[in-house]
Parts: structure tokens; sequence; C-alpha cells
């Protein structure tokens, strides 16, 4: 494979990861990140900290909408974008506008560029949150998409976006679109559920859980999302939508008990109201990634829990070593 590979969201947490697993496996890496304030800055440049100085590692900052990209994007061999606005729950009210500035217009001018410099290949990072309330169990990519939250709206929208600009004759540009189910591991956002839960655990805080406890979740591991996502650079999946689940749905409350042994302490739950936006059960068919990528998840959840245990663990001791790859 010849050519640059150009990450978007490069300092994020999935991104990170993807970042260095591709540098790992020799390859050249321009990263795009606009350092939003959604969560705190100073934590995405240490995602990235390790890699200051690599001899095939670019780290360009800088919005998507007003960037420069066509001298960025010229030569690629692929575009890995997972640059977006994340968060469900911030994406109701004045908080739209953010939404739909980095995960809509951003997405769009990012497909013209790749057009304009002949990009043969992007990929894009989705989300489970396109399907809502999904009305099959576990879901195939052939359900209904029916978000239930600002943010699902806009993702639905930017895939909607790629799918266009794949069927444009003019544009020669290959699109595979990922719908990511709930990734997890060590450099985890702060604000997800398994982060907030151990640093209670580790601090002795109550936990809050909205709702009953008996909502499930497909959580992924963040080393298969990122072994998915390097795959699709070359798999025929050119103007398909593909699901990375990892195959083992789990309740909340299921979680919660599997944390309190993996860090030897024992949880205090606080229950509140379902907050809007959040589907009741996702659960990903996986059938067309392994057709189509060769893929399926490797880590169970005991396993990937107790990786992340361990980092939330030594950044709390002062240790600061990156997320690693699993």
């Amino acid at each position: 494979m010849s050519g640059h590979v150009v990450v978007t969201g490069a300092a994020g947490f999935i991104g990170s990861h993807l970042t260095r697993a591709l540098l790992d496996g020799g390859h050249e890496v321009v990263g795009v990140d606009a350092f939003t304030p959604y969560y705190a800055p100073a934590a995405k440049r240490a995602n990235l900290a390790d890699l200051a100085g690599h001899r095939a590692f670019r780290l360009v900052e800088g919005d998507l909408t007003e960037l420069s990209l066509e001298p960025l994007l010229t030569g690629a061999a692929a575009v890995l974008h997972l640059a977006a606005q994340p968060g469900v729950h911030t994406s109701w009210g004045s908080g739209f506008a953010a939404y739909l500035h980095h995960n809509v217009l951003a997405t769009q001018r990012l497909l013209e560029a790749c057009a304009r410099a002949e990009v043969p290949r992007l990929v894009a990072a989705s989300s489970s949150s396109v399907y809502g309330d999904a009305p099959s169990y576990p879901t195939s990519e052939e359900a209904a998409t029916r978000p239930v939250s600002p943010y699902g709206v806009t993702k639905l929208a930017a895939e909607h976006l790629c799918l266009a600009y794949a069927q444009a004759q003019a544009s020669g540009l290959g699109v595979g679109l990922l719908r990511y189910f709930t990734v997890y591991g060590p450099g985890q956002r702060p604000d997800m559920a398994f982060h907030r839960f151990l640093e209670a655990a580790f601090d002795g805080r109550a936990v809050t859980v909205y709702g009953d406890g008996e909502q499930r979740r497909d959580v992924t591991y963040v080393a298969d999302a990122v072994r998915a996502t390097t795959l699709a650079m070359t798999a025929p999946v050119d103007g398909t939508v593909v699901n990375v689940g990892g195959g083992g749905p789990v309740t909340v409350n299921e979680a919660l008990e599997l944390i309190g042994r993996t860090t030897g302490r024992r949880l205090r739950v606080v229950h509140a109201p379902p907050r809007p936006g959040d589907a009741r059960h996702t659960g990903a068919d996986g059938a067309r990634a392994e057709a189509l990528l060769g893929w399926r998840s490797e880590v169970d959840l005991a396993t990937g829990l107790a990786e992340q245990a361990a980092w939330v663990g030594g950044r709390r001791e002062g240790r600061t070593a990156p997320a690693g790859i699993g």
C-alpha cells in the first residue's frame, strides 16, 4: 500500500490507538485534530505524547472546515475519518450547533477535498447510535435507522454524505462506513460509562446509573475496533456500511459487577431516571464484518476491562505512559 494515511481525530481515544497501530505497521501517518474542548485538550495531547518526534508521524492542528486540506491529502493511500463531536446527551438544545459543525459540515468538506485530491479510499467512523431503538436484535446493517438523539442524527447525515460521494461517478472515491458499538479500553473518554465507573470504584464514590441498569450494550475493545478499521483500508467495502461490535452484549448491572470484581472494590449504585437519547439495547450482527473484513472481535469483556482498569489505576498513580493498543 503506497502513500501515507491521513487520520482525522488522531488525538482522540480511538484515533490515537489507530495512529499508533498504523505507525507500528510501517505506515506514514498525517494526523489531524482540532482539540475541541468537549473534554480536556490536555488529555488528548497526552494520548499522542509518545509519538512526538516520530519520523513517520506529522500532527496538523486545526478544524476540518477551515484547514487547507488538499496539501494533506495529495498522495494519500487512505483517509480514516474519526474526527467528530461525540456524546449523546450534550447534543440537545444549543449544543446541537457543534454537532452540525463537526459531524456534518466537516465531513462534507473533507469529502470534497478527498475527491479533488483523488484519494482512493476513505473509511469513516459511524456509530450504533444511528439505529436508535433498533427493531431487531442483534441488529444487522439492513435494519431501519431511526436515531433517538441529535448526535445520532448527525452521524446518520454524515453516513449519507459519504455514500453520496461514493456513488458520484466523477469522484472516484471509495468509501467504507464502520458503525462502532460502544468502544472501551485504555484511554477511553472520561465521559464514557466504563471510565466513570472505574474512577468511582477507585475513589469509593457512588456510581450513578440512569434507569434500572438492565439496558444492554454491545461493547467493543479498542484494539478490536482499530483492527477492523485498518482492515477496511483494503477490504471490499466501497459504498458499504459494516457493524463493528464486540459480539457479547452486557447489561450495565453486569458490567458494574465485573468492575467490582476487577478492582476488588464494592460499588455503591444510585439510580436516576433514564436520559433522553439513550437506546435501551444495542447489539451488532457481525456477519457482514466477518464476510467483508475477515474480522470478528477477539478481546472478551473481562480481559478488556482489566486492561482499562490497569490504565486508570496507573494514571492515578502518576504513571503517564500512553494507553497502547492492548
